[in-house]
């Protein structure tokens, strides 16, 4: 699948015009192009339009993609050499020994959900910045701890010199309002617990997310289109 880099340029301006649109600004309200399952010149197209946060599932994906950015970027011209330098976001799932392949890369992991996982976290990239991941639908595979445990995974993070500085969650399946419930309810649990970022929102309900105090909103479809699928392994 080809990214052209125009397109997903466009496509940046309309999102940021929902997000202000939703009451966000460009400065409280940060974007995350999830690049995820697209080959490098996805990241490159985002870098390119200004979007310096990049946000990755697989770790050994996103491991292959750190190491072809610099290549990807050059291949765009001035387009690419006028990039911002990328702020890397793991959001997904991860296994603790997946963790050692993309620490030196990492910015700010979004999916601590356990205290093992951040634990490792802390023994590969000290004073790491994360944010505690709430299953806020009840879904077991989208991930997350429950709103309930919060606290205690902050507090564990925080005693292993982690540097958590918010909290995120996934919204559930279906129209968006229904995501609105959660969302209220991960920020008024960011809000007890004095963290700022609260990172909230993807292609389909990122208004809820908006309106409900999201800082941080995760977009990938509305950016580069359809996904492909991942290829079967044997």
């Amino acid at each position: 699948m080809t990214i052209e880099p125009g397109v997903v340029a466009e496509r940046v301006a309309r999102v940021r015009a929902r997000i202000r649109a939703a009451g966000g600004t460009d400065d409280a309200v940060r974007l995350v192009a999830v690049t995820k399952g697209f080959g490098v010149d996805a990241p490159a197209a985002a870098l390119a339009a200004g979007v310096a946060d990049l946000g990755e599932n697989y770790a050994q994906e996103f491991e292959a993609k750190v190491g072809e950015i610099g290549t990807a970027l050059a291949a765009l011209g001035p387009a690419g050499a006028a990039a911002p330098a990328p702020r890397w976001h793991f959001i997904g799932r991860l296994q603790r020994n997946k963790v050692r392949l993309i620490a030196s890369a990492v910015s700010l992991w979004q999916s601590v959900d356990n205290e093992r996982l951040a634990a490792e976290i802390a023994k590969r990239a000290p004073g790491a910045a994360v944010l505690v991941q709430l299953n806020l639908s009840g879904e077991a595979q989208k991930g997350g701890c429950e709103p309930a445990v919060a606290p205690d995974l902050v507090a564990a993070c925080t005693a292993l010199g982690l540097d958590v500085q918010g909290l995120m969650g996934v919204g559930p399946a279906g129209p968006p309002e229904a995501a609105r419930p959660g969302f209220r309810r991960l920020v008024a649990l960011a809000d007890e617990l004095s963290l700022p970022e609260r990172s909230l929102g993807m292609s389909a309900d990122l208004e809820v997310a908006v309106e409900e105090g999201a800082t941080i909103v995760r977009v990938g479809t509305d950016l580069f289109g359809q996904r492909p699928p991942r290829p079967t392994t044997r």
